[in-house]
């Protein structure tokens, strides 16, 4: 199967060689992706997510993944932090979620919002989750992918995005 996705990669780099990582990966979630057939074998299985004695899971020894908390130096993002109140934090985070590309927000509480990504070409599946703690003017970010061993820092790079949005709308 890795060699599969290998080919499938160079060929999606050969074909578009100026789109972004991000681009590449950023269909909607009802769309099958450019290749038929293949969404279903590249969405994997939902992990293990949540909270957990308040902190989201740690990341995988993969590095196809992010978290805000107590992570090590590899898998470690800063966490959102806002000045306003957590009500209105939420409320911007989930219209900024609204927008982003193939992504569907799955689970939405007071404190907590998970959302799943699927790339455009192979419909590989990522979950973001986004903790809202009580009392701390932070949001706490983990994104990771379901399947492989690299997501070449697109997880990364989509909660910068994220970030950046909300500090445009002055969070």
């Amino acid at each position: 199967m890795s060699s599969i996705l290998a080919c499938l990669l160079a060929i999606a780099l050969w074909a578009f060689p100026t789109c972004s990582a991000f681009a590449i990966t950023a269909p909607a979630p009802q769309s099958l992706g450019a290749i038929p057939g293949l969404s279903k074998v590249f969405a994997g299985k939902t992990p293990e997510l949540g909270i957990q004695d308040g902190k989201l899971f740690p990341c995988p020894s993969t590095p196809n993944c992010v978290v805000s908390q107590g992570a090590d130096q590899d898998h470690t993002i800063a966490p959102i932090t806002y000045t306003g109140s957590r009500e209105k934090a939420r409320e911007l985070l989930t219209k900024v979620l609204g927008v982003v590309p193939r992504t569907e927000i799955v689970t939405q509480q007071e404190n907590y919002i998970r959302v799943k990504s699927i790339s455009r070409l192979i419909g590989f599946v990522d979950d973001t989750e986004f903790y809202l703690p009580e009392g701390e003017p932070v949001i706490h970010v983990r994104a990771a992918a379901r399947l492989g061993e690299s997501d070449l820092g697109v997880n990364r790079r989509r909660l910068e995005q994220v970030r950046f949005a909300l500090l445009d709308l002055g969070v």
